[in-house]
């Protein structure tokens, strides 16, 4: 593992977790990789407090598991895994998105209207792979709030916890996704005027060419580990 910089700063946990995060998904943190809190807290300069943390943070985005008697490791990025949770969405969210689409109140569409504005310069943002993740998430959510689908808004969220990974992977190597703002945009305008149809073919359509998208960026994560 390559040395980092020291960290000093007040919010170190969320420091030690971009750190450790872009090691796992650039491969300078391999799959299977033990993450030894004592060994990192020394390479960062910070108590193992923080460490713990950010190792707890990245199992919840599925770039960590903690085993028995090895503790902390880096988790493997799987094609297959990537492909099947892609797929679920581009299931799932188009069929909440046409039953949500008549009911979206025009507070809800306007709230959605002020996310899209912060997720189109997120990239300006000093956390930008972080911003853009968690917005783009929020996003979506506001689309589908007509539904009124708490149960499948649930699963929706795990999916997207599970996927977060490979759209930071992506995010990180490409360092945007401009097709993907401009459907954004595109899918808005199609919610406020009801067009049902149109909207569920798009959000399909955007959630397949992620997948497409994510799947060679993993293919080549994977080949170079080798």
């Amino acid at each position: 593992m390559s040395q980092a910089s020291p960290i000093v700063h007040k919010t170190r946990t969320q420091l030690v977790v971009e750190v450790l995060r872009e090691k796992i998904l650039s491969g300078d943190i391999k799959a299977g990789e033990p993450l030894r809190q004592s060994a990192l807290a020394q390479e960062l300069n910070v108590s193992r407090i923080p460490v713990r943390e950010a190792l707890l943070q990245l199992e919840a985005e599925g770039l960590v598991k903690f085993e028995a008697h090895k503790g902390a490791t880096a988790t493997e990025l799987s094609v297959e895994q990537a492909s099947e949770l892609f797929e679920l969405r581009a299931l799932i969210e188009p069929d909440l998105l046409r039953k949500s689409i008549p009911n979206l109140t025009e507070k809800q569409l306007n709230h959605a209207e002020e996310v899209l504005v912060q997720l189109e310069s997120a990239f300006r943002s000093e956390n930008a792979i972080n911003t853009w993740s968690e917005l783009n998430t929020q996003f979506h959510a506001c689309l589908y709030l007509g539904a009124n689908r708490p149960q499948a808004m649930d699963v929706i969220k795990g999916l997207n916890t599970n996927s977060d990974r490979y759209i930071r992977l992506q995010l990180l190597l490409t360092g945007g996704i401009p097709r993907a703002e401009t459907e954004h945009r595109e899918l808005l305008e199609l919610c406020r005027s009801g067009q049902v149809d149109a909207a569920a073919t798009l959000l399909v359509n955007h959630i397949l060419h992620a997948k497409d998208g994510v799947k060679k960026l993993v293919e080549q994560h994977v080949n170079n580990e080798k």
